[in-house]
């Protein structure tokens, strides 16, 4: 369980703590913050603030997640993850409290070691030492491929059987 930054609340606003640097996940479909910081591999272990704030209102999508890391700036090939999960996030990068880099996750062509096939007799999930490996054959809606048993996938499926 990741640990939680001070959060304050008042009868119109959330306030969370500003990051010096690391990195702002934004408009996080609501209820899916869990699954964003799993896809990344924050467990909150580390010592450095991690802040959740689920279901707060947001003008564009009525209800958001939002995660904040403290002192890890995410690459583009880590947030990319998300596309699966959420993909109308916003990825802030932070430094010296100021955003220096704003970007989309976008559908990257595969998911090596991010999310396994739900094939159970798929040769990934046995325990030989294979890497699961998702190949992306349609960016819209999202249809994916496992590399190995060529299961057909698509991402409701995927995220279900996390």
């Amino acid at each position: 369980m990741p640990i939680l930054s001070s959060i304050v609340m008042s009868e119109k606003e959330l306030i969370i703590n500003r990051i010096r640097q690391g990195t702002v996940l934004d408009h996080i479909e609501s209820g899916h913050a869990f699954n964003v910081l799993a896809a990344l591999d924050i467990k909150g272990t580390d010592g450095n603030q991690v802040s959740v704030a689920m279901n707060v209102p947001s003008k564009r999508l009525n209800k958001k997640d939002i995660v904040k890391v403290e002192n890890r700036i995410l690459a583009v090939d880590e947030t990319n993850r998300l596309a699966l999960i959420s993909p109308n996030t916003t990825i802030n990068i932070i430094q010296d409290y100021k955003i220096t880099e704003k970007r989309n996750v976008k559908l990257p062509k595969s998911f090596v070691d991010v999310f396994k096939c739900t094939n159970p007799t798929c040769i990934s999930n046995a325990s030989e030492p294979i890497i699961s490996e998702l190949l992306v054959l349609k960016k819209d809606p999202p249809k994916l491929r496992c590399k190995y048993c060529s299961r057909i996938l698509l991402p409701e499926e995927i995220l279900l059987s996390r």
